[in-house]
């Protein structure tokens, strides 16, 4: 096989592009070449995710890819041939964090000069970052980004002829590989890729540059995969996108998410979920199906950021607090069950206290079951990174401690109503905190932890809610 001298880095302004040409849907780019299916013979991997879900499913294919050149997994990275970072690039802990283990990779590396290392995922989009690593990481092996995990096999094959850190990385809008392997983390639920990429360009977010256009999956490909996850006992699924609202918008049809949503439901599956929504694109109709659907779960994340119509405007969500709070009161109004979490950024650029009193009142009215509350992260390239950050760190700090206080104590209420009540729980495992006990989620996503067989993970039980925690619950099986 021909060794490739070329070395491919990101490059911001070509991510941000964004034009009419056609997303082709490649069902043959995928290949290990008979070559490279012996690389990894007794050898072991290490991938470690940071992230969201979208991250985590590209790391079960990532896994499945390793798997099939021969690589075994390893839970030890000290125990490992090849170790892998997949990154997140939404905010700079998470920049952080990866630099900072990327320095035990280093000492690691020290002690045992064979071990392959490497980058993939949005943080290797990220043309800053690359560039600091060619310089200050030359030690390393391999870097990848987020279009091209198709390609690991021949990234890491380059890598090994050539002794030296092998950089692949493409800044384009994107096309959608669809023969991709994966080797997924549970047996009982699953991530369902529905879309990629985003062309919402909030004006914080680095998203739309580290993952291209948004491309709708054709729903034959979607719907494939799930009756194959049914036919191997999957309990649930959750389809995934930046912005799944939006799924379809970009295809030759009027086939929409809300269309997607209940075809999903048709196919039987026990439990269907969907993350992340955008207020904007969230329908009428959407909120028919998840009220009409029983299998289709009364759990939505629905982003705010921030209840200030000033700072909205400026962060480019393109809704106002009023927009928000009335498809708020729509989906409560219509699914009364139903719970709801957010997200929210503290301390925005020109944010006054009037402004995060604003986002203080939507909390107030709407009372929401959890939320992922951050101060605001300047990350380089986008929009928001040039605005003057006006609000200084210690206030940041308070109106964050604030917020989170009325965030726990909402979450608390909310919890307090299942006390005493039999809800349906999906039981996942072994809880991480207690050998001796199982963990679960309700239909509504509320953490329950079990004292019971481990005959039921992988069963949906009739549970009693006997004890109320802010962020979890305690019950019996009903009936045993």
């Amino acid at each position: 096989m021909k060794v490739s001298d070329i070395m491919l880095t990101p490059n911001l302004k070509e991510a941000k592009l964004r034009s009419k040409k056609e997303v082709l849907v490649k069902t043959l780019d995928y290949i290990v070449k008979e070559d490279l299916k012996e690389i990894g013979n007794g050898k072991k991997y290490f991938v470690k995710t940071y992230g969201c879900q979208m991250n985590e499913h590209d790391s079960e294919n990532i896994k499945a890819i390793l798997e099939e050149m021969s690589f075994t997994k390893t839970d030890d990275m000290e125990d490992a041939d090849f170790i892998l970072l997949n990154t997140c690039a939404i905010r700079e802990n998470a920049h952080n964090k990866v630099f900072g283990f990327l320095g035990r990779v280093k000492n690691l590396k020290q002690r045992k000069p064979s071990i392959i290392s490497g980058i993939c995922g949005c943080m290797a989009q990220e043309e800053v970052v690359v560039d600091e690593i060619m310089k200050k990481f030359k030690w390393m092996d391999i870097v990848f980004g987020t279009h091209n995990i198709h390609n690991l096999p021949n990234i890491l094959f380059n890598a090994l002829q050539k002794q030296k850190l092998e950089v692949e990385v493409y800044s384009c809008e994107g096309d959608i590989i669809e023969n991709l392997p994966v080797k997924r983390d549970s047996n009982i639920k699953a991530w369902i890729n529905i879309m990629y990429g985003c062309d919402k360009f909030c004006t914080y977010c680095i998203v739309p540059y580290t993952r291209g256009k948004q491309r709708s999956r054709h729903k034959e490909y979607i719907l494939d995969e799930i009756n194959n996850l049914i036919k191997d006992g999957y309990k649930e699924v959750t389809l995934l996108g930046q912005n799944v609202n939006a799924y379809g918008k970009d295809l030759d049809s009027d086939y929409r998410m809300e269309d997607l949503l209940e075809d999903t439901a048709k196919t039987g599956i026990e439990r269907v979920r969907f993350v992340t929504s955008h207020p904007w694109d969230f329908s009428d109709k959407m909120i028919e199906i998840i009220k009409n659907n029983k299998n289709v779960m009364p759990s939505i994340h629905l982003p705010l950021q921030s209840g200030s119509n000033k700072v909205l405007k400026l962060m480019g969500r393109r809704y106002t607090k009023e927009n928000y709070l009335e498809l708020y009161r729509k989906l409560k109004e219509a699914i009364p069950y139903s719970s709801i979490t957010t997200d929210i950024i503290v301390g925005f650029p020109g944010e006054t206290k009037e402004d995060f009193e604003d986002t203080l009142e939507v909390v107030n009215e709407c009372k929401f079951d959890g939320a992922f509350t951050f101060l605001f992260s300047p990350r380089e390239g986008t929009p928001a990174a040039c605005m003057n950050d006006d609000v200084s760190l210690d206030v940041k700090n308070e109106r964050l401690q604030q917020l989170n206080v009325l965030i726990k104590k909402y979450s608390k209420e909310a919890n307090l109503n299942y006390q005493d009540k039999i809800v349906s729980v999906l039981i996942e495992g072994i809880s991480k905190k207690d050998d001796d006990a199982l963990y679960g989620y309700t239909d509504t996503m509320k953490l329950v932890n079990i004292k019971e067989d481990k005959k039921y993970i992988g069963t949906i039980q009739n549970v009693k809610i006997t004890n109320v925690k802010t962020w979890s619950m305690d019950g019996i099986i009903e009936g045993d």
